[in-house]
């Protein structure tokens, strides 16, 4: 009984330092469209559908990691892994829908996804820390994934979002093209920072994770390149409602 108490307080405790942290992020990127901003129910189906693509890329992690050694490889399997289901599920629940009528929701309903994932998988990494009584190295450990391992995530979706995002008004192909590109950099980013945080101590990664922070600059930067993307003349004619 003792033991089934102290798994559910863990669990509470770990839930509580890898979600709140990630929904102050949510709130943060989110303002980023407050002019049109998605619908809530839309945005919280994309959160969820984060959560629930931590369960489907846990399995495939695992299924490459008894046929390849730990190593450069295999990281960059995980990430790309972690880079194409996010998409998947994201393009699932909202991409495809209705709701996605301007180019900045690409990456708007992306990094609700991505946060959604990150939430998750803060909150199993910090689960055996919670678990061993270890409340405070949880919340030190959850504060640099605050800071570093959650806006990685962030990050990488928005790279895919965002060259979405510019073929908006192309065409299919040239949006499918687009996208495949936005994947393979947004897996090169994420590999690059996990094989950086592998490879330098304790005493640099906060070095690392400036990095992240100058990344997180230029894509607020970007949002606002996305946000003047405008309709060309044929798209108008075509879907603008004439008014009488």
């Amino acid at each position: 009984m003792f033991e089934l108490i102290s798994a559910a307080s863990a669990a509470v405790s770990a839930s509580a330092i890898g979600f709140v942290p990630v929904l102050i992020w949510l709130a943060f990127w989110l303002f980023q469209d407050w002019v049109h901003p998605e619908p809530n129910r839309r945005l919280l189906s994309a959160f969820i559908a984060g959560i629930f693509c931590v369960i489907a890329v846990l399995p495939l992690q695992q299924y490459f990691s008894v046929r390849f050694e730990f190593g450069t490889v295999l990281i960059f399997i995980w990430a790309g892994i972690e880079e194409i289901m996010k998409l998947l599920f994201a393009w699932v629940v909202v991409l495809r829908t209705r709701a996605l009528d301007e180019p900045i929701d690409f990456p708007v309903y992306l990094i609700t996804v991505a946060l959604g994932f990150a939430a998750l998988e803060n909150s199993l990494f910090l689960f055996s820390s919670s678990l061993a009584g270890n409340v405070l190295d949880s919340a030190i450990t959850g504060d640099l994934r605050f800071i570093g391992a959650t806006l990685i995530h962030v990050l990488s979706s928005a790279v895919i979002g965002g060259a979405l995002a510019i073929a908006y008004y192309r065409s299919k192909m040239r949006m499918l093209v687009y996208g495949v590109v936005g994947v393979i950099l947004a897996t090169v980013l994420h590999a690059g920072f996990n094989l950086l945080i592998l490879a330098t101590g304790a005493e640099a990664i906060l070095t690392v994770f400036l990095g992240i922070w100058v990344g997180v600059v230029f894509m607020l930067l970007a949002f606002e390149r996305i946000k003047l993307i405008r309709p060309p003349l044929w798209w108008e004619r075509m879907f603008t409602p004439k008014r009488n």
